[in-house]
C-alpha cells in the first residue's frame, strides 16, 4: 500500500480540481471502512479508493494510456494478477457521468467512498476548486447552466439516493443535509 501511495502522490500531489492526493486519501480510507463493514476484500477496495481516478478522462489527456501504467506499476510491485485484476474491474464503472454500477462488491464500496467525497462539506469545496480551475462561474442568475451551483442540481444532490451500500446510505444522509442547508444559505445570500 506504501507503494500504491507513493505512485497516487506524483500523479495527484499538485491537482488542483479537487481530484488530489487528498481526495484519493479520503476515498481511500471511506473504501477501507465501508469495506470492513461490508465483508467485502480490503486490499482491493483500498487499493481501487487509492487508485480510481487514473484514466479520468476529466483528468488524463490519454486515459487508456494512463490505465496502462497503472497496471504496469501494479504488477512491477509485485501484486498477484488475480488481485491486479480485481483492482481494475472495481474501478472500472464507478463514473457517475457513465451512468453504470460496478459489477463486484468492492467496485461498489469504491463508488461509494468516491460519491461521499463528492458531497458534504468537502464535497462543496471540491465542487468550487473544480469550478475555479475550469474558469466556470459561482452562479448566475440569468444563466445558471455550467455554474458550480448548477452542479449540485446536475450531481450531487442526486448522490445520496445512489448509493449501493447500507453503511455508505448512512454516512450520505447527513452530508446531503448539510448542502441541501449550504445552498439555502447560498440562495438566500445571493
Amino acid at each position: 500500500m506504501k507503494a500504491i501511495k507513493k505512485y497516487v502522490h506524483q500523479l495527484f500531489s499538485k491537482d488542483s480540481t479537487g481530484h488530489d492526493f487528498h481526495h484519493m486519501k479520503r476515498v481511500a480510507k471511506l473504501s477501507k471502512s465501508i469495506a470492513l463493514q461490508e465483508g467485502a476484500n480490503v486490499f482491493v477496495a483500498e487499493a481501487g479508493g487509492w487508485l480510481h481516478d487514473i484514466g479520468d478522462v476529466k483528468l488524463f489527456a490519454n486515459p487508456s494510456e494512463a490505465r496502462e501504467d497503472m497496471a504496469s506499476f501494479l504488477h512491477k510491485i509485485k501484486i498477484d494478477e488475480e488481485i491486479v485484476l480485481k483492482i481494475i474491474n472495481a474501478i472500472k464503472d464507478i463514473s457517475f457521468r457513465d451512468g453504470k454500477i460496478p459489477d463486484s462488491l468492492e467496485g461498489k464500496i469504491i463508488q461509494d467512498a468516491d460519491r461521499l467525497d463528492a458531497i458534504g462539506a468537502i464535497g462543496i469545496a471540491r465542487t468550487f476548486a473544480y469550478g475555479g480551475a475550469k474558469g466556470q462561474l459561482l452562479y448566475d442568475t440569468k444563466n445558471s447552466q455550467d455554474t458550480s451551483i448548477q452542479h449540485f442540481h446536475d450531481k450531487l444532490l442526486l448522490l445520496k439516493d445512489g448509493m449501493n451500500t447500507s453503511f455508505a446510505r448512512e454516512l450520505a444522509e447527513e452530508r446531503h443535509a448539510f448542502m441541501e442547508d449550504f445552498l439555502e444559505r447560498f440562495y438566500k445570500e445571493w
